[in-house]
């Protein structure tokens, strides 16, 4: 599914530059517990060979590993790679757990390979953490496809990353910027404090920082709400109560942008300190509306999930290896082409205000 756009003509012109951060696992079989082999090369190795008129294979079996089932980014993202799937005619289903600690993915990671998928596609909670077991699939053939969230760079064939880390990163602190004048004390809150997507997000928000235009911007706190919805609301209220000259607070992941919305719009803070994210429309349209939040940004997360779940049938059939330079087609999102390390860039960040927000509905 693309954007919903009820109106205005530039607005589906901004969605053409937009396009570009659950079930339980089944059991397993004995007949597919094998030794545990060489992993094989990482992505973009020489040693692999790619044809990229191949045609798609017809039913593969996909499975969507997000940080968390009860998150609802990762859902729209999941939904969406599971409904592209069935335009090539392959079985995809979404597993995973139900928080987001670094090791929770392990064992979804050690049924699917057992299950025989042909292509994990993850949403990493732990850059290192999920290597082993993910090597292990690969090892057994299995292709494997992170997204939003990256592996570590040995551990898959390619990351879908919905828009360019820099832009990400630096891009929110210009419009914080933006919304309190250039000056005063703010925060960040993240996810996890391993989340990959997140840490190098921030990291480029940090030199963003250093240039002499934020001079007048002092980072005060990095706060961990690890995509809970109570406790990214709980650490919004430590935030202020514990430095009350905070002007702004940047949350870059829609669980902490909402709750911290909603914990602001409700308190004497509202008004007072600038909140901006990375949140979607109809979670984020009830505090544009009422004055909470003037901007955020996003991608389209249903982009997100339709471009992985096509990536990953062009690894499993061979059109693609991972190596920088090849390309193919990916469905209605036209042709792609694979960049250094493996990386596929969906497109850039795009803001969302009183203006255009009603022009969207994801």
């Amino acid at each position: 599914m693309t954007l919903s756009v009820r109106s205005r003509p530039s607005a589906l012109a901004m969605v053409s530059a937009l396009v570009l951060s659950l079930a339980a696992c089944g059991g397993t079989t004995k007949e597919s517990v094998r030794t545990q082999a060489p992993a094989p090369a990482a992505s973009g190795s020489a040693s692999a060979s790619a044809n990229p008129d191949a045609p798609i294979k017809e039913g593969l079996k996909l499975a969507f590993l997000p940080k968390q089932i009860n998150n609802p980014y990762e859902t729209i993202v999941d939904e969406a790679g599971i409904e592209a799937a069935k335009e090539f005619k392959a079985e995809a289903k979404e597993v995973g757990p139900s928080d987001a600690s670094a090791s929770s993915q392990v064992s979804y990671i050690n049924t699917l390979a057992q299950q025989g998928q042909d292509a994990i596609l993850i949403a990493a909670n732990d850059p290192n953490a999920v290597c082993g077991p993910l090597r292990q699939a690969r090892s057994k053939g299995i292709k494997v496809v992170a997204y939003d969230s990256d592996t570590s760079k040995d551990c898959r064939d390619i990351f879908i990353n919905q828009a360019s880390s820099e832009d990400v990163g630096r891009s929110q602190v210009q419009l914080l910027s933006e919304l309190i004048g250039g000056e005063g004390e703010i925060a960040i809150l993240s996810a996890t404090a391993n989340a990959t997507n997140q840490n190098t997000w921030i990291e480029f928000m940090q030199d963003e920082l250093k240039k002499p235009e934020h001079a007048k911007m002092k980072l005060v706190k990095i706060a961990y709400g690890d995509d809970d919805d109570q406790k990214s609301f709980q650490q919004t209220q430590g935030l202020l109560q514990a430095y009350p000259n905070l002007k702004g607070i940047i949350s870059p992941t829609t669980v902490g942008v909402s709750a911290a919305a909603r914990y602001i719009s409700g308190s004497k803070y509202k008004g007072k300190v600038t909140l901006t994210g990375l949140g979607t429309p109809n979670q984020m349209r009830k505090f544009v509306k009422d004055g909470t939040v003037s901007k955020f940004a996003l991608w389209n997360p249903k982009d997100l999930g339709y471009l992985a779940s096509y990536a990953a049938a062009a690894l499993v059939s061979g059109q693609i290896s991972g190596g920088e330079g090849e390309k193919f087609t990916a469905g209605r999102l036209g042709e792609r082409t694979i960049g250094a390390g493996g990386e596929i860039i969906l497109g850039p960040p795009f803001t969302f205000d009183k203006s255009n927000i009603d022009e969207y509905d994801f």
